[in-house]
């Protein structure tokens, strides 16, 4: 809502200047209970300045329904509320200071721009589910959620007023006081059992609220507040225009009893298998640089395909929060580890023909589950889907041979060492070693309860639950070592593609430092070993500098990244302009190319230390993305391989989603895609494997 300054007689006129120390310079809005104001603190900071009614604040009543509202905001603020800065309930007109969230709200933007898309609908129930989900858990009730209360701010939706009433909103009256909420948003409860409302109140208020987002009017609706309350207890809703995919699940909000409504948690996971039913393809807003001017994105004329959007404005990226809460931290999955991209032993300086090559896409087994992840070697693609391997032709998508495998579901990626393809399965509890050429099995161990596991240099490295380290010999499974490095706790592996080292981490207990050890694969020799500074996660090395991420453990966000040359024994650290939630990286040269939860992009030069280029690419869950001279790709969720201009961060291409009949499984990672010389292969959740030529992403 654009701010206007406060001008004509009535009760508005006498508003003070200042609430507390801050200067109230124009006004954002009125409601029933006070006037919101546009104000800024001595430093400069926005904020909004909520002050209640001259003939309310007289009223001790709703001074203690300000106090409530006030403390209630205060046990919420986080990501999905606009965050308490001061407020001072027991002034002579008592206020609220929040940070200021700019942004239309719901309702403004339903009565400008009509009825939102069923994809907009679905991040926004997402958003809206998972704000009811964080205010619950602190024992908070909304009892008002109505569209004018949630705002659409550039990294999704906000839930504003809480637990406040709106007395000049509605004629109607309890028997106890005055009516709590606005009846076309009420749940039946709140009209029948005013005391006894709980948060199952707000998943109905939620249902309406999509009714409304969707249509541009309640499922409930009427002139008159009492036959819209007598429609809320007694008929049934209109949901007439609701989109096919997510009725059925606005229905379950608008239930008349409560315990029948599903929980903001429960919402999330059907969510996930709403996504089968609508194109789920990224909704790219326009870029901005560090100075924070919007960089201007390809024109529709320039993106193939063309069901991708050109649009200019950032969108709602609740699907983002999806990804917080599934809570992992992703690695990619389509090559033995993450940081230095998904690429098999020796293959970094494939440069694989591309004469006559051309796009191809193969679905080559219906029996298998989740999305195949894939590995490059013997000149083949071997692919692995739980319950079945098999083997493609690089250059069109010929299926050379396949294998049924263990049933149990796959746990990481495969890898080709020691010149076979090793399959984890069984939660890393088995390794399967099959000839590359024919598929034919080669051996297979059973393997201690572990930690973890890494393929590189010819050889197994599995983590004991002791915290030691075991390799194994890749060409014929027999154990060649054990060793135990230095730390406290349990090694974390990691290793990377052209790199003969393989790195154990331990932080340490209070996140002071991280103990990092170099060892050979082959003989379990430490190499080097350095005590860094902070609680530090490696994520890739490039020549001979092993690069980390700076972790907050406490706050489970990543705030900086880090390179280390154990030659000189340097130490670059560069803070993150913005924390990020469990980030994916890849390192090429010194760029660092980061993607977060809820699709934030973001390139790092650790040489200059400074940040290169940021997207929202309001992908939900996305994988490692995989960097190369002039692209940077990741998979989403849903299928679709995006390409990225590396220079400027720039969308290039997307793919269609392919998403398959089982869209509801939410695996823990996603397969990245795979770059073998100037050719890209990713995988979808229909079971496909697919080839794009990576010199013109634009031509997709």
């Amino acid at each position: 809502m654009a701010p206007q300054r406060s001008t004509g007689a009535g009760a508005e006129a006498e508003l003070p200047e200042y609430a507390g120390h801050y200067h109230l310079e124009s006004c954002l809005g009125s409601g029933g209970m006070g006037v919101v104001h546009l104000a800024r603190s001595t430093s400069g900071l926005r904020l909004a300045v909520k002050v209640v009614h001259a003939e309310f604040a007289r009223d001790p009543e709703f001074r203690g329904r300000f106090r409530q509202e006030v403390a209630a905001a205060r046990r919420v603020s986080g990501a999905f509320t606009a965050p308490v800065v001061d407020a001072d309930p027991e002034a002579e007109r008592p206020w609220m200071a929040t940070l200021f969230i700019p942004g239309p709200t719901l309702s403004d933007h339903v009565k400008r721009n009509g009825p939102m898309e069923p994809a907009q609908l679905r991040r926004l129930m997402a958003g809206l589910a998972e704000a009811l989900r964080d205010i619950h858990r602190v024992g908070v009730v909304h009892r008002d959620l109505k569209p004018s209360n949630v705002l659409l701010a550039e990294d999704g939706p906000k839930v504003i007023d809480f637990g406040i009433s709106r007395p000049k909103d509605s004629e109607l009256r309890t028997e106890t006081g005055k009516l709590i909420g606005t009846p076309p948003f009420m749940a039946p409860e709140q009209f029948r059992r005013p005391r006894e409302v709980g948060s199952a109140a707000d998943i109905f208020a939620l249902g309406s609220v999509m009714v409304h987002a969707a249509t541009g009017r309640g499922p409930f609706d009427s002139d008159s507040p009492y036959v819209v309350a007598y429609q809320v207890v007694h008929d049934e809703p209109d949901l007439t225009a609701v989109p096919e995919s997510l009725a059925p699940l606005v229905l379950r909000c608008l239930a008349k009893e409560p315990e029948e409504r599903p929980t903001p948690d429960e919402l999330m996971r059907e969510l996930r298998s709403v996504a089968a039913s609508y194109d789920t393809q990224a909704f790219i807003p326009a870029q901005r640089t560090d100075d924070g001017v919007p960089r201007q994105q390809p024109s529709e004329a320039e993106r193939a395909p063309a069901s991708r959007r050109n649009v200019g404005r950032r969108t709602i990226l609740a699907a983002g929060s999806l990804a917080l809460a599934v809570g992992a931290v992703l690695t990619g999955l389509l090559g033995p580890d993450a940081g230095g991209g998904p690429v098999a032993e020796g293959t970094t300086t494939h440069a694989a023909a591309t004469a006559g090559f051309a796009a191809w896409r193969a679905k080559p087994d219906g029996s298998g589950s989740g999305m195949p992840r894939c590995a490059y070697g013997a000149g083949k693609l071997l692919c692995f889907r739980s319950g079945v391997a098999f083997a493609l032709d690089p250059m069109d998508g010929t299926l050379l041979w396949r294998r049924s495998v263990a049933k149990e579901r796959m746990s990481d990626a495969p890898a080709v060492s020691g010149g076979l393809l090793l399959l984890p399965t069984d939660g890393g509890r088995r390794v399967q070693a099959l000839d590359p050429a024919s598929g034919l099995p080669r051996w297979q161990r059973d393997m201690p309860r572990n930690r973890g596991m890494r393929f590189t240099g010819g050889m197994v490295l599995v983590t004991g639950t002791d915290g030691t380290i075991t390799g194994v010999d890749a060409a014929s499974g027999n154990t060649k070592w054990h060793r135990r490095v230095p730390g406290r706790d349990i090694p974390a592996l990691a290793s990377y593609s052209g790199d003969p080292l393989a790195y154990a981490s331990t932080p340490s207990a209070d996140g002071a430092y991280t103990q990092v050890t170099a060892l050979d694969p082959l003989t379990g020799a430490a190499r080097w070993q350095a005590r860094l500074k902070g609680s530090l996660r490696p994520i890739g090395s490039q020549g001979g500098s092993l690069f980390l991420l700076s972790v907050d453990r406490a706050a489970a966000v990543t705030n900086g990244v880090l390179r280390y040359s154990p030659a000189s024994k340097a130490v670059r650290r560069v803070a993150l302009p913005v924390p990020l939630t469990a980030p994916q990286a890849t390192v090429r040269g010194n760029v660092v190319h980061l993607l977060a939860a809820g699709g934030s992009l973001d390139a790092f030069d650790l040489g200059t230390g400074k940040r290169l280029w940021h997207l929202e690419t309001s992908v939900s869950r996305g994988s490692a993305p995989i960097a190369t001279a002039g692209h940077v790709y990741f998979t989403g969720a849903d299928g679709r391989l995006l390409a990225m201009d590396a220079d400027d961060g720039s969308l290039v291409a997307q793919t269609p989603p392919r998403l398959g009949t089982n869209s509801g499984e939410v695996p823990a990672a996603l397969p990245a895609p795979l770059v073998v010389g100037t050719r890209v292969y990713a995988t979808a959740p229909d079971g496909s494997v697919f080839a794009l030529d990576g010199r013109d992403p634009s031509a997709w």
